[in-house]
């Protein structure tokens, strides 16, 4: 652990970071995969909505028939699942409420008024539908990241909330992706990935690749340039640790999540785009396996020596 900061606030801030992030990046998947639903009245809406479930890593009987209504309980509106995008919301502010001697008066406004207002949106939400209730999530999420940025030292204090930010980033990446994998034909297409990415304009910006599925996977995991890409998020991750390395106690000490991260980047920097889509399955593998286990790691070398838990109930609360 670092000499400035103590291992708890650390912890939190590491986990403030990754749940708005998971929040964030929830609030898209599930919006995508809402729009195809109604893009596609007539298509199979059990299929669809038992491979999202998959797709975020949520176990629910194959057997039962679910619905949208299923899943805007049980993945946007649970207030006890910090997989939920709800419960996600309130376990970075729980986080954030009892690390605020390091964060910012309006970081933690904004957070506060976020989990003061889910109520008044949820009801909205009810009347209107819950393209709303997600906007919502991603406009304060978006905020809470521009806060961080803009009214913290970039020191431990940001580089703890951006690594987990990024380690997130990296998983949900990989997720959204993934749904063209699991029973593609109730996925959204590739266009809608990229609108849920929030990549569009900066993929038609900077390719000629038009709707062509290989390019549009090639920029949300090789791109180096837009903040959502794998290889992007790896290079964020890998130089926060970098820099909590240099500054810690512990700098003689070989950093394991460092050594995982940057195996990653190597991986991704010499994969060939024009193959990508072969290769996909391998990737998104890799990129689940690499955050996890810079997870594992991480906690065991700056955090509390306990184990961390599986991905649905992860995290400091």
């Amino acid at each position: 652990m670092s000499r400035g900061m103590l291992s708890r606030l650390a912890e939190l801030l590491y986990w403030t970071g990754r749940y708005v992030e998971r929040a964030d990046d929830t609030s898209r998947i599930v919006d995508a995969y809402i729009h195809r639903i109604a893009e596609d009245p007539f298509g199979d809406l059990n299929a669809a909505c038992h491979s999202l479930f998959a797709i975020l890593g949520m176990e629910v009987d194959a057997s039962i028939p679910i619905n949208q209504e299923t899943v805007l309980t049980q993945l946007v509106y649970d207030q006890l699942n910090p997989s939920a995008i709800t419960g996600a919301v309130l376990a970075a502010h729980e986080n954030a409420r009892r690390a605020r001697e390091v964060i910012s008066s309006e970081m933690w406004v904004c957070l506060n008024s976020t989990r003061n207002d889910l109520g008044l949106q949820r009801r909205e939400a009810e009347r209107v539908g819950p393209a709303s209730y997600l906007k919502f999530v991603r406009d304060r999420s978006a905020l809470f990241a521009g806060l961080t940025d803009a009214t913290i030292s970039h020191d431990e204090t940001w580089w703890f909330l951006v690594l987990g930010r990024s380690l997130e980033r990296i998983d949900m990446t990989a997720r959204l992706l993934e749904s063209r994998l699991l029973a593609a034909e109730h996925s959204p297409d590739w266009l809608t990935l990229l609108r849920a990415a929030g990549a569009m304009e900066s993929y038609l910006r900077q390719s000629t690749g038009g709707s062509d599925p290989e390019a549009i996977a090639a920029f949300l995991i090789l791109d180096r340039s837009f903040p959502r890409s794998a290889y992007h998020s790896l290079t964020v991750a890998d130089r926060c640790l970098e820099d909590l390395t240099r500054a810690g106690a512990r700098s003689d000490v070989v950093n394991q999540a460092r050594r995982t991260i940057r195996m990653a980047q190597t991986r991704l920097e010499y994969s060939d785009p024009r193959s990508l889509l072969s290769e996909l399955p391998e990737l998104l593998e890799l990129l689940e396996q690499t955050s996890a286990a810079a997870n594992d790691q991480i906690t065991s070398y700056y955090f509390r020596q306990i184990a961390a838990v599986v991905w649905e109930a992860e995290g400091a609360t």
